[in-house]
């Protein structure tokens, strides 16, 4: 029997973190069938179960315990020792795996990601979009790309400049219907739409005037965590919503919604792209990180 690679330490330790064969397979971009086969050929390997497995759970035994305490330090210095030969490299080369919600990823596709493999034709952008803030450390990404108030505060950040304004937005039939908010707390009077962060928190909408802010914990019919969703809902006139200007400015312009309470809306928190700290990260992670700087020293000041 061949002598297990680094592949199936890496399948074991993935799916010990994930707790999941499916969710470990697409963190390491591999099929559940070869995972399975991987793992299987380690505990064939050693004469033990590392794993117990039912048909809706996945955790590890006591052996396998054992055996990730041990492995998963190991494995972290020989990506270590493979961090420190690839920043030797003349060339930015390999995978960058990103974690972005929809909205920002779509913000910086262009100007940023597109951008970079332009310059960098050898190098691979693996980008992942969810609303839920995770670990990208623990969940395997090289960067990461949130709010600045949602940044983790053990990780680098670089703003990315590109400040939004917020806006309450309605349809001109519902304003018909239930008249038109004039300042933030008619809103209590409205339906709203209410918004969940990443986080799981509930977003209370945010105002500002003469330098004085003012939280509204809105109610309504519907609660959402996707922009698009919030526009889509607007637009059928069921509700208020708070989205981002850019996301809605064409609706806008065109008269099929209606931008109130402008006094009031505060430009949001700058994008940022955010990592670890690493000693010896490698010629595409710098290459990212320059551009990202570059990106924000044009964008700082430039509202879109």
């Amino acid at each position: 029997m061949a002598r297990p690679g680094l592949h199936d330490l890496e399948a074991v330790v993935a799916v010990a973190r994930r707790s999941s064969f499916r969710g470990a397979a697409l963190e390491l971009g591999m099929s559940t069938t070869a995972l399975s086969n991987a793992v299987g050929k380690l505990e064939a390997h050693l004469g033990v179960r590392l794993f117990n497995r039912t048909t809706r759970s996945v955790s590890l035994s006591d052996a396998g315990r054992l055996f990730v305490e041990s492995v998963g330090p190991a494995l972290q210095d020989i990506h270590g020792a493979m961090d420190a030969a690839r920043s030797k490299q003349a060339n930015p080369t390999g995978t960058l795996r990103i974690n972005s919600y929809a909205t920002a990823a779509r913000e910086i596709l262009s100007p940023l990601l597109l951008e970079f493999i332009r310059r960098y034709p050898q190098v691979h952008i693996d980008l992942v979009t969810e609303g839920r803030l995770l670990d990208i450390v623990a969940e395997g990404f090289d960067l990461g790309v949130r709010r600045a108030t949602l940044v983790p505060s053990d990780m680098i950040a670089i703003s990315l400049g590109r400040p939004q304004r917020n806006v309450v937005i309605g349809s001109p039939d519902y304003f018909k219907s239930y008249g038109t908010p004039s300042t933030p707390t008619d809103l209590l009077q409205h339906r709203c739409i209410r918004i969940r962060l990443p986080n799981g928190a509930l977003f209370r909408w945010r105002f500002e005037k003469d330098g004085e802010p003012l939280l509204i914990d809105v109610n309504g019919p519907m609660t959402l965590d996707e922009a698009s969703l919030s526009r889509g809902t607007v637009l059928e006139g069921v509700a208020l919503g708070y989205v981002m200007e850019r996301d809605v400015r064409e609706d806008i312009e065109a008269g099929r919604l209606i931008s109130v309470l402008k006094e009031w809306m505060p430009p949001s928190d700058e994008l940022c792209i955010y990592y670890p700290g690493r000693r010896n990260p490698s010629a595409a992670h710098r290459a990212f990180v320059e551009l990202a700087r570059e990106l924000g020293s044009k964008g700082r000041n430039t509202a879109v």
